[in-house]
């Protein structure tokens, strides 16, 4: 496995993120807690979730299951560098009680106490922001920051789903504070299908310094051969995936693009993995596994070398929006 600093900072985390969204509502715990050591003993040390995984009813779950693979003892805890998120609301579905999610300073407290309950540990490395708060200033974000910064239980911070202004804004605001990092990471939505993030979010993330960590790499399983599992009978498309084929262009772009790699002798969802660790700026794809099988296939795409040739071949299928502001300007 290789490494990579987390953008400015000086941690090494692995070029392929462990997300476990899927531990869980789709993985039991003990099938989770097998993908978590398999993980390990690939090199992967970047595992990703967020409080509110386990959806509905069982909200906290997956940290719950998590915080269960760290009692196991066997330095699995100091192995890992572990990241969660904050934002939504963790109570019963509906509205949410007043100052029970996004980003006040009373919330970003009690969510954070609650995740290292669950997570059966003193210190998360990663705490990242779920979505974009709009009506809290990021005055009173930092300042609860800096708190729990002060306090030893979170290490970084993070955002995900942010657009390029509030990562600016975030960091401006951060330095104008003094003694504030500010944020060292992206978690975006980017992949070969979708590639918005290239005109804002990026460019950036890398004027600031962020690591990029793609979601959805398989862009909900478009990417990892979603065609050639339907002839075969293996599995039908749901989800994002399945809307998109219901447009004839898109189905025809996908056909293409498996045909190319079908020349190459390379599986869709790998070589669709390769490309994101191609990009400028990218840490690394969050990968979600789940079955221990998936996972091999991850491992596989980070030691997958693409020629400049099929880069140039998938470029043609999935044109980026080119460079900002040249993309949307000019």
């Amino acid at each position: 496995m290789k490494y990579t600093q987390l953008g400015r900072t000086g941690l090494k985390v692995s070029r392929l993120v462990l997300g476990t969204m899927n531990f869980g509502p789709q993985t039991d715990e003990a099938d989770s807690h097998a993908i978590m050591d398999a993980a390990l003993d690939a090199g992967i040390n970047f595992y990703d979730t967020a409080n509110v995984y386990g959806w509905g009813e069982n909200k906290g779950r997956t940290e719950s299951i998590i915080g269960n693979w760290f009692a196991k003892g066997e330095g699995r805890r100091d192995k890992v560098v572990l990241a969660t998120k904050v934002y939504g609301n963790m109570g019963a579905d509906g509205p949410a009680w007043p100052n029970h999610d996004k980003l006040s300073a009373v919330n970003i407290r009690r969510a954070v106490d609650a995740s290292l309950k669950r997570l059966q540990t003193d210190y998360i490395d990663v705490y990242q922001f779920h979505h974009v708060d709009r009506a809290t200033p990021f005055e009173e974000i930092w300042q609860a920051i800096d708190v729990l910064v002060q306090q030893g239980k979170i290490l970084y911070v993070g955002s995900s789903n942010f657009p390029g202004y509030k990562i600016a804004q975030a960091n401006e605001i951060a330095a104008r504070r003094g003694g504030t990092i500010g944020l060292v990471s992206e978690q975006c939505l980017y992949n070969l299908a979708e590639r918005r993030a290239e005109m804002e979010v990026v460019p950036a993330a890398q004027e600031y310094g962020l690591g990029v960590i793609p979601w959805s790499p398989l862009h909900g399983g478009l990417l990892g051969g979603v065609l050639k599992k339907e002839v075969e009978g293996k599995r039908r498309a749901t989800g994002r995936a399945a809307d998109a084929l219901n447009d004839p262009a898109t189905r025809a772009q996908i056909q293409s693009y498996e045909d190319l790699l079908d020349k190459h002798g390379i599986e869709p969802g790998e070589a669709a993995l390769a490309w994101l660790l191609t990009r400028p700026g990218v840490t690394g794809p969050i990968v979600g596994p789940r079955t221990a099988e998936q996972l091999s296939s991850a491992v596989r795409a980070s030691e997958l070398e693409l020629s400049e040739d099929l880069l140039t071949a998938l470029d043609e299928i999935f044109p980026g929006p080119g460079p900002s502001p040249e993309a949307f300007a000019w």
